[in-house]
């Protein structure tokens, strides 16, 4: 049994590769896109240096694209009393440092497309626990942490479940993802989340 588990982890990291290189090439064009329209509407940089921390509590730096206005992480401080999610985590519907083009890239999650990077170095994977910024982890308690015994995701039960707004929701969901995993949980996840993009559910 353990062996076949083994088998299977090393097909989704098989999978992994293979799908993020092949996205990487024929998505290139559209990043090049994004890139210049980010640049040309708010300027530099293009891309979002994302500190955040994977599998075991080891940090890794990520990426994406630049949605916010430049100063966004000092805008911040001023928004706390607006969260929307119980929680350690800060998310904000109509967050006012969000540019209008990066509105448009998070609704149909454009804006998460060069952490394929991260996915085809081993930092992520295509499907799993959202990796946490660091000040967030920080505040997890000793149950919220066991959600990062796994490779983090760029989707997960979450994403495809109505996001709840409660964080203790969040990590249940991602604790049911590692209790249950199998290749097909993540073909089922990854088939959702193409749904929800298309459909611009994501925002």
């Amino acid at each position: 049994m353990v062996q076949d588990r083994r088998i299977e982890r090393m097909f989704k990291r098989l999978f992994d590769v293979v799908i993020a290189a092949a996205l990487l090439v024929v998505l290139s064009p559209v990043l090049l896109l994004i890139a210049l329209a980010i640049r040309a509407t708010s300027g530099a940089p293009v891309l979002f240096r994302w500190e955040v921390v994977g599998k075991n509590g080891k940090p890794f730096t990520g990426y994406k694209f630049r949605t916010m206005v430049r100063n966004a992480d000092a805008l911040k401080q001023q928004l706390l009393d607006q969260n929307e999610m119980r929680g350690p985590v800060f998310k904000m519907k109509d967050d006012p440092r969000v540019t209008p083009i990066g509105r448009v890239l998070r609704r149909f999650s454009l804006d998460e497309l060069p952490q394929l990077w991260s996915v085809l170095v081993g930092d992520m994977s295509l499907v799993g626990p959202r990796p946490p910024l660091a000040y967030e982890y920080a505040k997890f308690s000793d149950w919220h942490k066991r959600k990062l015994a796994v490779t983090p995701g760029m989707t997960s039960l979450w994403h495809v479940r109505g996001k709840p707004a409660d964080f203790d929701a969040w990590v249940r969901l991602d604790l049911e993802y590692i209790e249950r995993w199998s290749l097909w949980l993540d073909f089922e996840i990854l088939f959702k989340t193409v749904w929800v993009v298309l459909t611009g559910k994501n925002y």
